[in-house]
């Protein structure tokens, strides 16, 4: 599974008026997610099964998602098929990863940050 980490750039003019009551203190944003789930990933009825999996394994671990910044799963075909623990486990290590990531990047300018978790293929 692949993710991307940008840090949020939003000042109280991109925010609508409804929102500017449930922003969260000391001037972070709420962490966004998004879940991609290309016609790579089979039909119409198994992505949306991998994004009701993947959103699941995020409900229970909310608290870790990193604040200020916006975080993109990109998913392979084998999230169909690999257990529903191993997939938490999975996002969970992500997560930790995208706090530690997110830290380095609270002082710099927004910038995309992009991480590969699958170990490459070595060629022969």
């Amino acid at each position: 599974m692949s993710w991307f980490l940008a840090a949020q750039q939003q000042t109280a003019a991109d925010c609508p008026l409804d929102c500017q009551a449930t922003r969260p203190p000391a001037g972070l944003s709420a962490p966004r997610v998004g879940l991609t789930a290309g016609k790579v990933l089979g039909k119409a009825h198994e992505r949306n099964r991998i994004k009701r999996r993947m959103r699941e394994a995020l409900r229970r671990h909310l608290d870790l998602l990193p604040r200020g910044c916006d975080l993109i799963f990109h998913p392979r075909r084998s999230i169909l098929t690999l257990e529903f623990a191993k997939l938490e486990a999975e996002i969970v290590r992500i997560l930790e990863q995208a706090n530690a990531e997110a830290a380095k990047l609270a002082g710099r300018p927004a910038q995309w940050s992009t991480r590969q978790i699958a170990p490459a293929k070595p060629t022969p």
